[in-house]
């Protein structure tokens, strides 16, 4: 038997990769000749039209004489402003992603009593199936904690008796005890891999059914369990902005395309998963903490105007950071004068860097929030203004909380997969007659052209 490295691109690989190259090419004429949309955005940026939802809703422009006007972004959950809702939670001294999960899941805001016994039930959900931690988190530990988080809901599958009945009983129990794993999952498989491939102590904290998600997530991520009561609110607050963001994104999108062919639930937010795994999706806060690593080791002094717009202008000319041409955090495919969710991070991040030491890097961000939109409108023609988006700031607030880089996008995932599971009970709902997507062949395509238009 020939030895084989099971990870090579071997020689042949490379010629056969050339092959589907060439043949696989696609004039990108065509997309625009026979008006193919790209993902979910049309040439001009528009949101592309898939469906219907009422989980929540998107502001961020109106209509003036027939003119689209871009305004101050608003993102509304069950028609509840979510940035007057964040503002309730910080007055009250309360934690408000459990209340979140139940406004998303049952469309109502629960009451004191309601919100109490829907806590005691995602409580009683956190915890794992015997052995699990053992048997599927410590096998065969992966270095990224999306996939690692992805197999174990797969693996869950297994567990549960019930796995591919898609009543609507049924899949809420599934939603809520995935809403209630997902800190686990995520963060004993970060705990394994730190274990086995850095050689650091293992900590595996059972969770406390009396404290909240992002209180848990402290506790059983750090060695002593300890947190401050303003790192574990800002957390809550960053899962409460993350929990839902309308039924275009490409993940939600992913829930409703894949809930739509029957399939179970573990299916279903596996894909989920791989689609926000991305870095155009979930992944881009890791992408500007990043670039402001980058940007801090390159510059001489980081706190000179001059030399960061530089900086900036070298990002979109590809000379900096990973030639990309991207200022990573700013820009949204939907908002073009304010992200409502960066706005409401803004003020604690301010809050944050103070009790952390880390004024300067808090002015460093707010200097190139100021700049790059005015950098942008300079060097790159755009459609729409340019703001800072939620990812800008909440990979520093991740960073700020001692979160690693690794738990950075299932931490994303953990506030998702409340929205996620809204959208898969809305699909279910409201099921109709399953429409195969319109693919047609060019060949197919040009039999129906007018013969004086074939070439």
């Amino acid at each position: 038997m020939m030895n084989r490295i099971f990870s090579e691109i071997t020689p042949e690989i490379i010629e056969y990769s050339e092959l589907c190259v060439k043949n696989s090419y696609i004039e990108p004429e065509l997309y625009k000749k026979y008006q193919v949309n790209r993902g979910l955005r049309d040439l001009d940026g528009n949101g592309v039209l898939t469906g219907l939802t009422e989980i929540s809703e998107i502001q961020a422009y109106v209509f003036e004489e027939g003119k689209k006007i871009g305004t101050e972004g608003k993102l509304f959950y069950r028609g509840v402003d979510v940035e007057e809702m964040v503002d309730g939670f910080v007055k009250e001294k309360r934690f408000g992603f459990e209340e979140v999960v139940y406004l998303l899941l049952f469309g109502d805001q629960p009451s004191r009593e309601e919100l109490g016994s829907f806590t005691k039930v995602l409580g009683n959900y956190r915890s794992l199936p015997t052995s699990f931690v053992r048997d599927i988190i410590m096998k065969a530990p992966s270095s990224d904690m999306m996939n690692t988080l992805a197999r174990s809901v797969l693996t869950l599958f297994s567990y549960d008796d019930n796995a591919s009945d898609v009543s609507i009983p049924n899949v809420l129990r599934q939603s809520l005890e995935l809403i209630a794993l997902f800190p686990l999952l995520a963060v004993y498989g970060y705990q394994t891999y730190k274990h086995y491939h850095d050689d650091q102590s293992l900590f595996i904290h059972q969770p406390q059914p009396e404290l909240s998600t992002a209180e848990n997530i402290l506790y059983i991520l750090r060695p002593d369990s300890q947190y401050t009561e303003l790192e574990a609110r800002i957390l809550d607050i960053a899962l409460v902005l993350h929990a839902e963001h309308g039924g275009g994104n490409n993940s939600t999108f992913t829930t409703h395309v894949v809930s739509s062919s029957g399939t179970d639930t573990y299916s279903v937010i596996a894909a989920s998963l791989g689609s926000l795994k991305g870095p155009k999706h979930g992944g881009a806060n890791i992408k500007v903490v990043e670039m402001f690593a980058d940007m801090k080791k390159t510059l001489d002094d980081w706190t000179d105007e001059k030399q960061v717009r530089q900086y900036l202008v070298d990002l979109l000319h590809k000379r900096a950071f990973d030639n990309a041409g991207l200022i990573y955090g700013m820009g949204h495919a939907i908002y073009s004068v304010s992200d409502p969710r960066a706005n409401v991070f803004k003020g604690f991040v301010r809050s944050l860097s103070e009790e952390k030491g880390l004024h300067d890097e808090f002015e460093l961000y707010s200097m190139v929030e100021r700049l790059a939109p005015e950098v942008i409108g300079e060097e790159r023609k755009i459609y729409k203004g340019v703001s800072a988006n939620v990812d800008f700031y909440s990979g520093f607030v991740y960073s700020m909380l001692g979160l690693p880089l690794e738990l950075f996008t299932p931490i994303f995932a953990i506030a998702r997969i409340a929205g996620w599971s809204a959208h898969r009970l809305e699909e279910l709902i409201n099921a109709g007659k399953i429409i195969r997507p319109a693919y047609m062949n060019v060949s197919e395509r040009r039999a129906y052209e007018p013969l004086d238009e074939r070439k």
